[in-house]
């Protein structure tokens, strides 16, 4: 497989330091959930209210394995009807093309109590609190920098990206920036210069945080370090250039071909019907009858 496959990044073979540690965006949130089915869809949707804001729950995936969670939260709440849940979630930002739009935050549930595991992260986080490790940089369309947690390298997500469609590929890739607010930072976030050569440009830390969510802003702010910041981050699993491009490319005429077949066919309106505020213009009217002779 080609390097423009997906790239796996590693630290250089001059770095005598080890990288250590992981990329990581995981946490604690606690609110009233609430479940809706949607009957187009046949399936339920959910939502986490904390405080007076409210975010989008989701699953982790739509196998049955990644729904169990789910699920089970669902009908945990049926039963006892205990809305107020104590839930271990990954944050799932998204971010727009335009700089001026806000970026969305939603939840994606991993777990919740009672959690039967041991060594839980419940036990390490208390409310609000998550663990962030990552690359420490500026991304184009966030004002805010962020941690941008990349996919762990392992041979088994290897052999799968080999084999998946080049879509799921790339997504299964897909990194994630997580916008946080970090006063007094030990290291300065990587900001790309276009008017720097390559070699001059530098490179984002890895840095690993704990870190609370700041409901409302929709970010998050800097607790406390988990360890120092590494030059080197750990190895991982990154979409080459060509494959992103295709797929977006693939996207935006799929986009294209189902915007033209959508057919917007005028209303029409009987004479009789018109009402204060429609344009003349806008109505049409039947063909009187002529009178018989």
């Amino acid at each position: 497989m080609s390097t423009e496959q997906a790239e796996i990044e590693q630290p250089t073979e001059t770095k005598q330091e080890t990288p250590t540690g992981i990329f990581q965006a995981v946490g604690i949130v606690t609110g009233d959930v609430t479940f809706i089915k949607d009957d187009e869809r046949n399936k339920y949707i959910a939502n986490i209210t904390i405080g007076q804001y409210q975010y989008n729950l989701l699953p982790l995936g739509s196998s049955r394995s990644k729904l169990a969670s789910f699920n089970g939260l669902r009908k945990e709440i049926e039963s006892t009807g205990i809305s107020r849940q104590k839930l271990i979630v990954y944050p799932k930002v998204t971010h727009y093309p335009g700089r001026e739009q806000q970026h969305r935050i939603a939840f994606q549930l991993v777990a919740f109590e009672p959690i039967n595991v041991e060594n839980s992260i419940s036990k390490e986080l208390n409310e609000f609190e998550f663990k962030l490790s990552g690359l420490w940089q500026f991304i184009p369309v966030c004002r805010t920098p962020c941690i941008t947690v990349m996919k762990n390298f392992s041979d088994e997500r290897l052999e799968y990206i080999k084999q998946a469609e080049l879509a799921s590929k790339v997504n299964f890739m897909k990194a994630s920036h997580i916008p946080l607010i970090w006063k007094d930072t030990p290291v300065k976030p990587f900001r790309f210069n276009p008017k720097l050569e390559k070699e001059q440009q530098g490179k984002a830390m890895f840095v690993s945080i704990k870190a609370r969510f700041i409901p409302g802003k929709d970010m998050f702010g800097f607790d406390s370090l988990l360890g120092m910041p590494q030059d080197e981050p750990p190895k991982y699993l990154k979409a080459g250039k060509k494959d992103k491009a295709e797929v977006l490319k693939s996207k935006l005429a799929r986009k294209r071909q189902n915007t033209g077949n959508v057919t917007i066919k005028p209303k029409v309106i009987e004479k009789n019907q018109n009402q204060t505020g429609i344009s003349s213009a806008a109505v049409v009217e039947k063909p009187k009858l002529k009178p018989k002779s």
